[in-house]
């Protein structure tokens, strides 16, 4: 029997994107529905009555939920191909640490820029951040070093964000970070990534029209 995989997101989570990546990285199909939070659907409050949120991965009946336990729970089911997660103790719990790190501290900054009149503040602890994790990356083509996994998955989600950051918190993270945008660059020439991640364009209108419903200027 086949496995059946469905995925509750919506176009616009970073979140979802790297749902979405790691089922492309796997290979692995599934049913996508497309859901609206301001009206959620029966089947996301069944499937997540905890949180009421996206992503939800629905593998044979039975949901995950959180992006990242999804991502640890996708590349232990289906850990025959592309393996993610580094399979040392060490380098496994290291990868933990980054991609929480990105939702932690990466996020949250860049969901100050987006959505608060902290946008100056919050663009200069992004950079920071940024730079830290340029740090961890170094020479290496990716986090995990020559393979693309957890952590780039992991943040590489946001990148389609970074023009929105850059915009709205009237900074440079080229300029600051090249070796990140090189990157991302790079991450983004994977069919997986490129397919997954939100339009930076749509999502630079979509905050625009959110900015001006809250009264940002």
């Amino acid at each position: 029997m086949a496995d059946e995989v469905a995925l509750l997101n919506t176009w616009s989570s970073p979140f979802g994107a790297r749902v979405r990546i790691a089922l492309a990285e796997k290979g692995i199909e599934y049913e996508y529905k497309e859901e609206n939070l301001q009206d959620k659907s029966p089947l996301l409050l069944k499937m997540n009555p905890v949180h009421k949120k996206i992503p939800v991965l629905i593998h044979n009946g039975k949901p995950i939920c959180e992006s990242l336990i999804i991502v640890q729970y996708i590349d232990e089911v289906w850990k025959e191909t592309s393996p993610l997660l580094p399979s040392d103790p060490h380098f496994r719990a290291q990868a933990k640490f980054w991609a929480d790190f990105v939702d932690k501290k990466v996020y949250d900054c860049g969901r100050r820029i987006l959505l608060t009149k902290d946008g100056k503040e919050a663009g200069k602890e992004l950079i920071e951040c940024l730079k830290l994790l340029e740090g961890e990356l170094e020479e290496k083509p990716y986090f995990g070093g020559e393979k693309f996994g957890y952590v780039d998955l992991s943040l590489i989600s946001l990148y389609t964000f970074f023009y929105c950051f850059e915009t709205f918190g009237n900074l440079s993270i080229e300029a600051e970070c090249p070796k990140l945008i090189a990157w991302g660059k790079r991450c983004m020439q994977k069919e997986s990534v490129s397919k997954s991640v939100a339009d930076q364009e749509k999502t630079y209108h979509s905050f625009e029209q959110r900015r001006k419903k809250l009264g940002i200027e």
